[in-house]
């Protein structure tokens, strides 16, 4: 009897083009394109700092063109360590948008969604909170109202303005004032969230959270830099708020300190915390500490479609940002880039589940390339004190 002939093995799809779109008002796209014609699309951004990252990117495509784009792990071990220096914004950022766009490809290789591939979802929708501003009073009772006519359960607002180093009692009244206004627009049935920014020392949170508690706030974000970490232990321990921080660190790594000194809720940034692959360690961490992930994404669509393929299969999720009508979106929104806006499309405050291959977002190549055309060059503000010196905005 005559062996049957084996079956001739198929050379792997590989990576033939990446491409980097600088979008208004200050993101940047990526696009993954396959021998086989599959694209995948990503964010890899540092705000205010698109140049670098798009070259990191161009460089980072060297090695994945002709690579198998299947082997998402390894691409994120050797972009991540194969510099031998590793870490940092603009590389964390950038294999954050490629680790995005090769999980895309994946999903719609395999005709499924990243939720199903990350072990398949554990939540039919997604809790998503909305930006009031924050900067008067009188303007957050109204924000507010209009979220709440939007069905949106939760908020979130700056906690203060440029606070001195040492506050006096018009700047913590001040900060006292946004909190109650919110309180009283909310009732006891929604929830807010304050966010320090990074603009209040160590001395003047240990002064407020306890001042705070009244108002239960869902957590305060970013109680201080994060070059003060060393302060969260007495931060923790200053009021029963929950503190959130993370939208600055850029590897699990550097979530452990936090974690272990109490910290409730990490918001790492999909698209500045290495990509999907490293949101959901960073998740899976917290988890082992009894913390909540809240990614933080004031981005754009692709960002936003990723962050929730990792939410619908967390077990330990709390709420996800977005920023669909936020104050810096100036010149372009969110949805500008889409083709299909239906899975971002609210109800009661939630995004539903999709079960559309691949991240889920249906990105309008033609309006990417055009807004490339105009480009941007985005700078956050600088702001300074009274006497001259630099104040962190």
């Amino acid at each position: 009897m005559r062996a049957a002939s084996p079956r001739r093995k198929e050379a792997p799809v590989k990576i033939t083009r990446v491409e980097t779109f600088l979008a208004p008002p200050r993101w940047m796209f990526v696009r993954i394109e396959t021998d086989d014609g599959v694209v995948g699309w990503g964010e890899p951004v540092v705000e205010g700092r698109a140049e670098p990252v798009r070259a990191a990117v161009e460089v980072l495509a060297e090695y994945l063109e002709g690579q198998d784009p299947l082997r998402t792990e390894d691409h994120w071990q050797v972009m991540t360590k194969g510099g031998f220096y590793r870490g940092g914004p603009v590389l964390s950022s950038a294999v954050a948008g490629l680790d995005q766009a090769l999980w895309d490809i994946k999903g719609k290789a395999f005709g499924q969604p990243v939720h199903q591939l990350l072990g398949g979802p554990v939540r039919d929708t997604v809790r998503a909170y909305a930006w009031v501003g924050g900067d008067e009073p009188t303007e957050i009772r109204r924000s507010v109202a209009q979220q709440l006519d939007a069905g949106f359960t939760a908020v979130k607002m700056n906690g203060s303005g440029r606070m001195s180093r040492l506050a006096g009692p018009a700047e913590i009244k001040d900060c006292l004032r946004r909190a109650e206004a919110a309180r009283e627009a909310l009732g006891d049935g929604g929830d807010f969230a304050l966010d320090f920014h990074g603009r209040v020392t160590p001395a003047n949170a240990r002064r407020l959270l306890p001042l705070l508690a009244e108002y239960t706030p869902m957590f305060v974000e970013e109680p201080v830099l994060p070059e003060h970490m060393g302060a969260l232990p007495d931060l923790v321990n200053a009021s029963n708020i929950p503190l959130a921080l993370g939208e600055r660190l850029f590897g699990r790594g550097e979530f452990v300190a936090p974690l272990a000194a109490g910290v409730a809720v990490v918001q790492p940034d999909i698209s500045h915390a290495g990509g999907v692959s490293e949101l959901r360690r960073i998740a899976a961490l917290a988890e082992v500490h009894g913390a909540q992930l809240a990614p933080h994404c004031p981005l754009g669509p692709v960002a936003l479609a990723a962050c929730l393929q990792v939410a619908f299969t967390t077990p330990n999720f709390l709420i996800q940002e977005q920023s669909i009508g936020i104050h810096y979106n100036d010149g372009a929104e969110v949805l500008d880039y889409v083709a299909d806006r239906e899975p971002f499309r609210f109800t009661g405050g939630t995004l539903r589940r999709t079960e559309r291959p691949g991240l889920g977002v249906d990105v309008d190549e033609a309006a990417v390339r055009a807004a490339d055309r105009a480009g941007h060059a985005w700078r956050n503000p600088v702001w300074r004190y009274q006497d001259g010196s630099f104040a962190e905005w």
